[in-house]
């Protein structure tokens, strides 16, 4: 969008704003989660973050405390392109313009058809400087599922295991709790909290009867500030009934589903407005997600135990000739407790 080159500033102050964003990557659903850092002469006079949907933007949020020292002249940070349309609230590109900021760095552009270039189009047209791509990769992280969403349609699905080192995950009855320690369940409130949708099947409620909620004092956000996520029960036997006592239905807009996979997740974003989904189940639905090549990202917790061959694996899946496994790229790898995490993405 322009042909300035990034200073090492430029990446700094940006850096700061992405760490911002990040206050509000548990509560903003299904808004993305935005920073924005102003400054002016070498100096930050205003930070912001978009807190809930409804509530301002992260660039109405850093105007307002920059305003006191004058933003004329000033350079606004901010980790996504500014709206250029009236929703909820009023465009932020209008806002920046208002201000008599001179430049404006955008880490990456926002794919909404409502957006999609427009907020970068008004402030070019008014003079304002505008580059675009600083820490690109880094603020892309922040919302991965509002992005994919805005681009395909369909929600970045992330898919949790529990397994012990032979890759076991439950014993021959059912029996999982708990195969990871207590650092690794809390660690799972994190994947929880930024989740707009749970999916589990109809097994693992009738066996285990979770909550499948987030309910963690230890995210930095009151537990009440941050949306609850959306469960959805595949039941394509009829096996569980809305009267049941289970504690999933205790939720007004859990969802039984008995259609197919895809079309769960089509509508998961058009109707429900969830971009990032969790799935929590057993091997046989874990197994499904993995088939039909529709997780984006695999978590696997894996303890310093041996169950045997006796108990379950991780994903039930029969693939017949090598050239037919599904890989992943490994992207993280770090120890929590006593039990290690494994952060895979899918090859595209």
């Amino acid at each position: 969008m322009s042909n300035t080159t990034f200073t090492h500033e430029d990446v700094y102050y940006m850096s700061l704003a992405i760490a911002e964003a990040k206050k509000g990557e548990f509560t903003t659903r299904p808004n993305p989660a935005v920073g924005c850092v102003i400054v002016k002469d070498g100096k930050i006079i205003g930070t912001g973050f978009h807190p809930k949907a409804g509530q301002p933007h992260a660039e109405v949020f850093a105007l307002r405390a920059a305003s006191a020292h004058g933003t004329q002249g000033a350079t606004a940070y901010v980790t996504l392109e500014p709206c250029s349309h009236t929703g909820r609230t009023p465009p932020c590109a209008d806002a920046l313009i208002g201000s008599g900021v001179s430049r404006v760095v955008v880490a990456g552009l926002d794919p909404n058809p409502k957006v999609a270039g427009n907020g970068i189009k008004k402030l070019q047209e008014v003079g304002i400087d505008v580059a675009v791509g600083v820490c690109a990769d880094e603020a892309r992280q922040l919302n991965l599922g509002f992005l994919k969403a805005m681009q395909t349609g369909k929600p970045y699905v992330r898919l949790k295991v529990a397994a012990s080192l032979d890759g076991r995950t439950a014993m021959a009855n059912g029996e999982s709790k708990w195969i990871t320690g207590a650092p690794a369940r809390e660690d799972v409130q994190r994947l929880r909290a930024k989740s707009a949708a749970i999916i589990t099947g109809s097994g693992t409620i009738m066996a285990d009867n979770p909550a499948l909620n987030v309910r963690s004092a230890q995210l930095g956000v009151p537990s009440e500030m941050i949306p609850q996520p959306k469960i959805v029960v595949i039941d394509r036997r009829g096996r569980i009934d809305v009267n049941d006592e289970y504690q999933v239905l205790r939720y007004p807009d859990t969802l039984l589903w008995q259609g197919g996979l895809e079309q769960l997740l089509d509508e998961l974003v058009q109707v429900h407005q969830c971009y990032d989904v969790l799935v929590e189940a057993g091997a046989t639905l874990s197994g499904a997600f993995i088939q039909a090549d529709l997780v984006d990202e695999l978590i696997v917790y894996q303890a310093p135990c041996i169950l045997g061959t006796s108990t379950k694996p991780m994903f039930d899946i029969t693939i017949d000739q090598l050239s037919l496994q599904h890989r992943y790229r490994l992207n993280e790898v770090c120890q929590i407790g006593n039990d290690i995490r494994q952060v895979y993405t899918r090859i595209v």
